[in-house]
């Protein structure tokens, strides 16, 4: 095997976390894996992969190889198709915003897949601040005003937020028509935000001001999952996008309030590194995310939630 594909062969081993599944991707047999790996790390003099019979790890020397192999075959490939008539191909990695990626993103994806039938997608899930370059993440969607001068940041639509509460949590503690209501014995549910690293107080837009609300809170919560579940049990206020809520509001599970005081609407962005030369695969994700948002309409607004 040339270097380059030594270079596949141990990127699908720690991958896959397994010689065998990557041995069968590469039409290999382990036991030519096995021997390949083995020789790389003689010939590097470093141990690269913990091995143990369940599963295969990477070393911190390991780690740092692979990150090296990923950008120079990545490198390869891009040059390959930009002097080519090849499609894009190759290994997109993004983070996402769960609930967003599971409303807009995924249902589109069987067609940019017939499209881009090269391109493997690897998304993981999160709000957290993602180090692009040494986590080697692609592109980042995120939710919020970012602040991150190390990035580009391109604005892809705003989010129209809402204000909801359950039937019976109504029925119980009364329905609020203003604010100024929610001192006389309302609680919220607290999201604590990884991103901000706190809990996020409840947001009104009034007269064109924002006002920030920090109600008493039974639970707090770190997931969309479970903020919007809480809030059909009744425990309290929440604040989330509508299009996370049309199912509730449609059935009568959750009902807004305070209409005429929504919540700043909030910025959907793409995050990625400004020194990075943009491959192909990651420039027809792109101008794919970008179309994908502007079918839908979305209201804007001067502020957004912090």
């Amino acid at each position: 095997m040339d270097r380059l594909d030594v270079m596949r062969l141990f990127m699908r081993i720690v991958e896959r976390e397994s010689f065998t599944q990557a041995a069968e991707d590469m039409n290999l047999p382990r036991s030519t894996a096995t021997d390949v790996i083995k020789a790389l790390e003689t010939r590097l003099s470093v141990r690269l992969l913990h091995r143990t019979t369940r599963q295969v790890s990477p070393t911190p020397e390991g780690e740092t190889y692979y990150r090296r192999c990923r950008h120079i075959v990545a490198e390869i490939e891009d040059a390959e198709t930009a002097f080519g008539s090849l499609r894009p191909k190759g290994t997109l990695r993004i983070d996402v915003h769960g609930t967003l990626a599971r409303h807009f993103i995924l249902p589109a994806l069987p067609a940019f897949f017939a499209a881009y039938p090269d391109i493997e997608l690897h998304m993981s899930e999160g709000d957290r601040l993602v180090d692009l370059v040494r986590e080697g993440v692609d592109c980042v969607l995120r939710v919020g005003t970012l602040r991150d001068s190390e990035m580009v940041v391109r604005p892809l639509a705003t989010l129209e937020e809402v204000t909801l509460a359950s039937p019976a949590y109504l029925e119980a503690h009364g329905v609020p028509t203003h604010p100024d209501d929610l001192s006389g014995g309302h609680v919220m549910i607290g999201f604590q935000s990884s991103l901000r690293g706190r809990i996020l107080p409840l947001e009104f837009v009034i007269n064109g001001k924002p006002r920030h609300v920090a109600l008493p809170l039974h639970m707090a919560v770190n997931a969309a999952e479970s903020y919007i579940s809480a809030a059909r049990g009744g425990l309290g206020l929440i604040q989330i996008p509508r299009y996370h809520a049309e199912q509730d509001l449609r059935t009568g599970a959750l009902v807004e309030v305070m209409s005429a005081f929504p919540p700043a609407p909030s910025p959907v962005s793409l995050l990625y590194p400004h020194n990075r030369q943009m491959s192909p695969r990651v420039r027809v994700f792109i101008d794919w995310l970008v179309e994908i948002f502007r079918t839908t309409t979305m209201p804007s607004g001067p502020y957004h939630r912090q």
